[in-house]
């Protein structure tokens, strides 16, 4: 079976020893799963990031996406958001074996990313439509994460340079953290959000338009549920800045929101990326802090 090196890398940074051990049974794991379901495993995807993704066809030629991961609270907690989201807004699961890590989805066709879009004012627009539709209160059953519970990687990252001699300053780790308090505080209405909508994750279905996938399922304020998209698909464009700006713009007008509001929540929620990139050795933890440091600028301005 297919398993390229770079996630096998991404998979033990993360990780680590239970990564290792998990990309070793991955493979016999996977064919226990299809055989159960009767299934006929192909090609992963390719923008693989914590899962292993593979297209399959059942006996009859009906394609799905076999979705391995580590079983776990992680991967418990995205079938249960599926499964809440029930196909509005967001892409089916069929069936799941939670022991093993497996979900079953449906294959979205033709399965076009919102990355495949040039004209930005397209993108946004499809965004925001997006974002509006997976909507939700936070369910009251179910032991959902929250913001907060994430922001508790703040901690980490300070145990883990406590002289403050980090790549990212303390003092810029604190102000994220108390953006993040400030504003789960003063939230009237405590949200399920997607928490990684970006563009990759936005895929074009002929028959239901433009659907979610991957949602990690955590409970906050609707703005942080903004972030990941707005820092995405920057530094391989002409101006990286300006494109940030125009996204912070278009979407406060479009979505009607407080702009000062999304951007600390954009300081927060980048902050935090960033720190995880640190932890888990991904280079792109450069770029993500780099949008911390232009969109503290634009709030001062």
């Amino acid at each position: 079976m297919d398993i390229p090196h770079v996630f096998q890398e991404k998979i033990i940074n993360c990780f680590g020893i239970p990564g290792e051990t998990w990309l070793h049974a991955l493979g016999a794991k996977t064919k226990e799963i299809a055989k159960k379901w009767g299934l006929i495993l192909e090609s992963p995807v390719n923008n693989l990031s914590y899962n292993y993704v593979i297209n399959v066809k059942d006996k009859n030629n009906n394609e799905y996406i076999l979705k391995m991961g580590l079983p776990g609270f992680d991967f418990q907690n995205e079938v249960r958001t599926v499964q809440h989201y029930d196909g509005n807004g967001c892409a089916k699961v069929i069936q799941s074996d939670l022991e093993i890590g497996a979900m079953l989805l449906e294959k979205l066709q033709p399965g076009k990313m919102l990355s495949a879009i040039e004209d930005e004012e397209v993108v946004i627009k499809t965004f925001c439509e997006v974002w509006k539709s997976i909507r939700r209160p936070l369910p009251e059953t179910g032991e959902y994460p929250t913001i907060t519970n994430w922001a508790s990687a703040f901690s980490n990252y300070r145990k883990m340079f406590p002289t403050n001699d980090g790549p990212i300053p303390t003092e810029r780790v604190n102000m994220a953290e108390t953006y993040i308090e400030e504003i789960m505080q003063s939230s009237t209405k405590i949200q399920l959000l997607h928490g990684d909508l970006h563009h990759e994750n936005i895929l074009y279905s002929t028959e239901r338009g433009w659907l979610a996938i991957d949602p990690k399922g955590v409970g906050g304020d609707s703005h942080f549920d903004l972030v990941s998209f707005m820092i995405n698909h920057l530094f391989t464009k002409p101006n990286p800045k300006e494109l940030l700006r125009l996204r912070v713009e278009t979407i406060s007008e479009q979505l009607d929101l407080n702009r000062e509001r999304l951007l600390e929540a954009a300081i927060g929620m980048s902050t935090l990326y960033a720190c995880w990139g640190v932890e888990d050795k991904d280079p792109d933890w450069k770029g993500t802090y780099q949008c911390v440091l232009w969109f503290d600028e634009f709030l001062r301005a």
